[in-house]
């Protein structure tokens, strides 16, 4: 099943799949999505804080590999490969305890077994970069099951 390129269903898709999920409980939702990039946004609630009251590092980083792993199942046939987290690093430039935060995903790199994404976490209300992280996803085989 390869991901529709229709951005309404697949904001319906993206729904779907996070009942029940670390997505959910976040509140991440889809913004916009197209075949070079996503944006999600997240709300700073008590579930996405530290102790100290700020944006958890950690929730950043589930949200920009949600962004990349998302995307890139954009144009390829779920039935046959699926993608899967191999690598993330992230740096947290700002911090903010409230607001609105915007992930987008952009494509730097795609072949035929990977694709990396840059995200950056911006919040919403000031405009300011919060954390930038750059995600790569391997393409796995789906392994046929044997009967």
């Amino acid at each position: 099943m390869e991901l529709p390129q229709d951005e309404k269903i697949i904001a319906k898709s993206f729904e779907e799949s996070s009942k029940g999920t670390a997505v959910e409980n976040l509140g991440i939702t889809i913004e916009a999505v197209d075949s070079e990039q996503i944006v999600l946004k997240m709300p700073i609630t008590d579930k996405a804080r530290q102790p100290y009251g700020l944006l958890h590092g950690g929730i950043s980083m589930v949200l920009a590999e949600t962004a990349a792993s998302f995307h890139a199942c954009w144009g390829i046939d779920l039935a046959k490969v699926y993608p899967v987290g191999i690598e993330i690093n992230g740096s947290h430039v700002r911090s903010a305890t409230e607001g609105m935060v915007r992930a987008k995903g952009t494509v730097i790199r795609r072949t035929r077994s990977i694709i990396v994404h840059q995200v950056d976490i911006i919040l919403e209300e000031t405009g300011q970069l919060l954390s930038t992280a750059r995600v790569t996803n391997f393409y796995k085989k789906v392994e046929k099951e044997e009967g």
